[in-house]
């Protein structure tokens, strides 16, 4: 059987990345997301936005999110935060969205890589609600879905892609496909978060995640071993064997060398 793993929570908020940028401001270590809300809803940086809206974008994006884990996603990305640019905030963001996200990362490695390595220049509403039928069909909901339902959620699909830089931004039936390449710092980062969370080298090359950026074992490997000319690990392979040795102890200290790299 088939496990459930989709859910419609995009719809809340889609990529989410200024908003968020505000709720991590707000957050603090150990807040939960009622305890974030009740801060939101009275620092007043959100104006315009209706207290249900607010609500619903801690509650169905934001804590989903950042807060798994006691909070260690928010606590990290808060922490990195200063250092990194704006496209290197996106797809950190883009990773932690597509983790508690299951049906955008599927998308994302199966719809848009595809469609890009193939050649295609766009990626359409159809190809998004395409995939979202495909989805109920293969039992990947909780229930089967109405038309109604997957043609919004085709919709939440692309317009957080676009949110991501993935596809372009707008109102549109038929998108634009976006180059869309890991930034070396982020690819350092989510390799010593892997390693952080006890993945074996080789575990860590080979990790799903890579594939969000189209980056098969053979891809992270070479970009590791150019990231590796920053100082902050030595990578050393021979055949399927890979070794990372890294030069830091902590976050901290990577952050430290990074601010300067």
């Amino acid at each position: 059987m088939t496990a459930v793993v989709y859910t419609t929570q995009l719809q809340a908020g889609l990529g989410m990345v200024d908003e968020t940028r505000i709720l991590l401001d707000l957050w603090k270590d150990e807040m939960d997301g009622k305890e974030l809300k009740h801060a939101a809803l009275n620092s007043g940086r959100f104006p315009g936005m209706s207290a249900r809206r607010l609500r619903n974008l801690v509650s169905e994006c934001f804590a989903p999110r950042l807060l798994r884990d006691g909070g260690n996603p928010a606590a990290r990305l808060k922490l990195l935060q200063p250092i990194l640019t704006t496209r290197e905030f996106e797809q950190s963001l883009f990773i932690a969205t597509c983790r508690a996200n299951l049906i955008l990362a599927d998308f994302v490695r199966e719809v848009y890589w595809t469609a890009y390595t193939s050649g295609r220049d766009t990626i359409s509403n159809q190809d998004s609600r395409d995939f979202v039928t495909r989805a109920n069909q293969d039992g990947k909901t909780s229930r089967p879905w109405s038309p109604v339902t997957i043609r919004r959620v085709g919709g939440y699909l692309a317009g957080t892609c676009a949110d991501f830089g993935l596809l372009e931004r707008g109102r549109k039936q038929v998108r634009k496909i976006l180059p869309y390449r890991i930034e070396s710092r982020v690819a350092i980062l989510l390799a010593y978060e892997l390693h952080l969370a006890g993945k074996g080298d080789n575990s860590v090359i080979g990790d799903p995640d890579w594939g969000l950026f189209g980056m098969d074992r053979a891809d992270v490997l070479d970009q590791l071993k150019r990231a590796a000319l920053k100082g902050v690990f030595i990578v050393q392979s021979a055949g399927s064997v890979t070794r990372i040795a890294w030069q830091c102890k902590d976050l901290k200290e990577l952050m430290n060398v990074l601010a300067q790299s």
